[in-house]
């Protein structure tokens, strides 16, 4: 579904990416792994448009898309979570969803949509009239996920979900990042600092580093895997 080749992608002068090949298949959740500043975001970003690569090639279902715009490669059907969340702290629930769905026009399952993510998550409903500000912290990571949810992508892009939340409250993402994956047959890219929680949800992961990948498995082999546990499970 999605296969980056080769990708060097530079913020001014300083190269973040220096040559990052990976791929993920339709229906995979593949997790990428690494220490902060190893760039793991930057890999998204250069997906989604927001940081397009110098060098190399993304292609999405066999179209290249890395010199495209971010918004057509959305209408593609590519959304990401970004880090931090980012919803509009100004705009309700519902309108912050209603921005998911901007560039659909097809109102039945716009609505069929919406009932699947307040099944998902019932206390959005409870709130769907309050600014999204005024939410936790959880219930914004929340929100950020429906809105993305909203444009029906096939490939769904998760920068950190858990960052800065509660232990019972990551738990409830990454089950719900299972349960999108399983019953929406969405494609799902997470990028994750809690290696643990990544690679139990996880089909496969890459290990990035210095901006390369190092490794490359089943997320189970990963797991297991001694160096991984030294660096990055804490065992």
């Amino acid at each position: 579904m999605l296969k980056l080749s080769n990708i060097q992608t530079f913020y001014g002068n300083i190269q973040a990416l220096k040559g990052v090949s990976m791929e993920v298949s339709e229906g995979e959740i593949i997790t990428l792994i690494g220490a902060n500043g190893a760039g793991k975001t930057t890999t998204l970003m250069s997906v989604s448009g927001i940081v397009p690569p110098r060098f190399g090639e993304v292609s999405f279902m066999g179209q290249p898309i890395h010199e495209m715009s971010p918004d057509k490669i959305v209408s593609l059907g590519i959304s990401q979570v970004p880090e931090g969340r980012h919803i509009f702290p100004y705009l309700t629930v519902m309108e912050n969803l209603d921005m998911g769905a901007f560039l659909r026009t097809d109102r039945n399952g716009i609505k069929s949509d919406l009932d699947y993510i307040f099944a998902l998550f019932p206390i959005l409903a409870e709130r769907r009239n309050q600014a999204g500000g005024t939410l936790s912290g959880g219930e914004q990571q929340m929100l950020a996920i429906s809105r993305a949810l909203m444009a029906r992508p096939r490939l769904l892009l998760l920068d950190e979900p858990s960052l800065g939340l509660a232990p019972i409250i990551v738990r409830q993402i990454f089950d719900i990042i299972s349960k999108i994956n399983a019953e929406q047959k969405t494609t799902i890219f997470l990028v994750e600092q809690n290696a643990n929680l990544a690679l139990k949800v996880a089909h496969r992961g890459y290990v990035m580093e210095n901006g390369r990948i190092t490794l490359s498995d089943s997320a189970e082999n990963l797991f297991s895997n001694e160096a991984v546990k030294k660096a990055y499970l804490g065992l």
